[in-house]
Order: C-alpha cells, then sequence, then structure tokens
C-alpha cells in the first residue's frame, strides 16, 4: 500500500510518501518560521493561509520525484489536535483529493504521528515501551503496548516543556522559535553559576509542571538585567544553561520513574523537544545505569513532518480501520481514546 502522508497542524506543511513494502519513499517540508517570527509566535490565520499556498506544490513535485502520480494507494492527514484552521486545510485537501482519485482517506492523531516515528528508523523500538512526547503543545508520558493500546502515565498540568523553552527564550530576547536558541545559547553557559528548580520531582507521580520554573527564570533575568532591560551575554547564556538543565533533569527523573513503575525497559522520546542533544545524552546516560534504551527519529523527523502521518495512517489502513467520508478535526484530542489495531 502506497500512501501520502499530510500534515498541517502547525506552522510546518509537512507531505511525504510512504510504501508498506518499501518503506519511505520521499518526503518533504517547508518551515512557516520566518513567516511567523516577526511576531514572536505562530499566528494562526497566517499559518492556515502558508498552508494553502504551499499544500498543492509541495505534493505535486513529491509525486513526480518518487514516480507515484496515479500509484497512491490512499491519503492519511493530520486531523488533530493542532490549530483549527490548519487542520481544515490538511483534512479538506486529502479528502478532496481522495475523492478525487477513488481512494480511502483516513484523519491522524498528531502525536500518534510523532509517537510513531522512530519506527522509521533503521533499527525501530518494539512494543511494549514507555514513549515521552514532549513538543510546544504537549508533555506526556505514555505506556505503549502497541498501535492503539495507549495508557495515559503522566502529563503538563500547565505549559508544556517545548512552550516553557519558547518564553523563556522571549525572555531574553532570543528569536522565535526560541528552543534551539535556547539550547544553542546554554552551549555557552557556566553550568555551576545558577540552580533552577526542579518543578514535581520531589513528590511521586508522573505529572509535569513548568509553570514555576518558567517563573523563576523570569525573576533571574530581571534580578541581573542591566540598563538594556537584559543580563550581558555571558549570564543569558548562564540562565539559558541553567533552565535547560532544569528541564532536561526534570525529563530524565519522570522517564526513569516511568520505566520503574510499568517494569519496562525501552524508552521512546518524540516531539520536536526529542532532537535536543542534551536531553538525548543524559536519556542515554541515565538509562544506560539501569538497563534500559532509549530510541528516537532523526531530526528531521522530530519535528512536524509528513513521513510519520504517512507511517502512522498506513499502520490503521492495513489494520482495516476505515472512515466515512467526511471532514472532522479534532484541536483537542486525548491519545488515549484511539482505537487500538
Amino acid at each position: 500500500m502506497r500512501v501520502l502522508g499530510i500534515e498541517t497542524s502547525c506552522d510546518e506543511t509537512g507531505v511525504a510518501i510512504y510504501d508498506s513494502e518499501a518503506g519511505l519513499l520521499g518526503h518533504t517540508l517547508y518551515s512557516q518560521v520566518a513567516v511567523h517570527a516577526e511576531y514572536g509566535g505562530v499566528v494562526p490565520e497566517l499559518a492556515s493561509r502558508d498552508h494553502v499556498r504551499k499544500l498543492l506544490p509541495l505534493v505535486d513535485g513529491l509525486l513526480d520525484s518518487t514516480d507515484s502520480r496515479n500509484k497512491i494507494d490512499a491519503i492519511a492527514y493530520t486531523s488533530g489536535p493542532g490549530l483549527i484552521g490548519a487542520l481544515l486545510v490538511g483534512a479538506c485537501f486529502g479528502r478532496g483529493l481522495a475523492m478525487a482519485w477513488g481512494c480511502p482517506a483516513i484523519g491522524v492523531h498528531h502525536m500518534e504521528g510523532h509517537l510513531l516515528a522512530p519506527m522509521l528508523e533503521d533499527t525501530p523500538p518494539a512494543f511494549p515501551f514507555v514513549a515521552l512526547l514532549v513538543s510546544g503543545g504537549h508533555t506526556q508520558l505514555v505506556e505503549v503496548q502497541g498501535i492503539g493500546k495507549y495508557v495515559l502515565l503522566g502529563e503538563s498540568l500547565d505549559d508544556a516543556a517545548g512552550e516553557a523553552f519558547d518564553k523563556a527564550a522571549k525572555m531574553m530576547d532570543l528569536d522565535y522559535p526560541g528552543g534551539p536558541n535556547i539550547a544553542k545559547l546554554a552551549t555557552k553557559g557556566n553550568v555551576a553559576r545558577f540552580k533552577f528548580p526542579r518543578p514535581m520531582t520531589d513528590r511521586p507521580g508522573l505529572d509535569f509542571s513548568f509553570s514555576g520554573l518558567k517563573t523563576f527564570t523570569l525573576n533571574t533575568v530581571a534580578k541581573y538585567a542591566d540598563e538594556t532591560g537584559l543580563p550581558d551575554d555571558q549570564t543569558c547564556a548562564d540562565i539559558a544553561c541553567a533552565f535547560q538543565e532544569a528541564v532536561v533533569d526534570t525529563l530524565v527523573i519522570k522517564c526513569r520513574r516511568a520505566l520503574q513503575q510499568t517494569k519496562l525497559n525501552t524508552l521512546v522520546i518524540a516531539g520536536g523537544v526529542s532532537a535536543n542533544v542534551r536531553l538525548r545524552e543524559r536519556l542515554e546516560a541515565a538509562l544506560a545505569k539501569i538497563n534500559s534504551q532509549v530510541y528516537y527519529a532523526r531530526p528531521e523527523f522530530c519535528t512536524d513532518n509528513g513521513a510519520m502521518i504517512a507511517y502512522a495512517g498506513c499502520q490503521r489502513l492495513l489494520a482495516g480501520q476505515v472512515e466515512p467520508l467526511a471532514i472532522n478535526v479534532s484541536p483537542r484530542w486525548a491519545l488515549d481514546t484511539l482505537p487500538a489495531i
């Protein structure tokens, strides 16, 4: 089965073609970072309009480059969670194309796509495992017994980790997107200068909270600010380093706790923040001590992309899952409500 995958949940237009026998045939991505950078964050209306402009040319080019014209068996598109306007662009496009081509189409859960993205690698993880889904909109720990067999173990009670990264970056007047810029600045920082709190690690449970850490960061920036309204360059680097260490420590502690609680020894990290080099290093070192292993996707498949949607949709279509001819999107959609296959 050859599946065209479409991702338009937020500010990246991703398309890919996945073949159940040959694997990933090709993928392409258009990022809207430059569009939203001057506003310091995603503007939903601009995101939707850009998806409209870019989606057809991207699909058209990919069909030619993979020799897939008139060879697509099904279409998978992101139907949630995400920005309602952006989701509707992809859903309407996918459904319309499927009707014209006379093939089935299926809506895919965006976070299931992220969760399954490591399956696209040469050495994929095997079920069961614990997944850490960590992005700008989500921070969740999930026990995964199979596709659609998800048990939510813990999640953020306020800001997601990626959102906290972006907001901390904005406090130091770093460009959007903030997460990669915080990580880059942190490499110049002195890790011993500041000690930031590790929220909710001193109590049982697997939930997260990053709002207090965000406030602590804001107060530290204000304390060391000079006449420009910001600390000097080295102090900003030290703050970025301390902030990143606090987030990474928190995630590592909770992941180890989740593995011990479920008695599993495999961890999958997915989502935009999973590309963070410091997080990967710390998880690999911490899990090696408890005879566990961590898997993740290549960096280009950590952020939003069409390949993960094509793969996830293909697995459900192969299992016989079909949907009626309708356009349904869900800006909010709990992962553990998905049917098992």
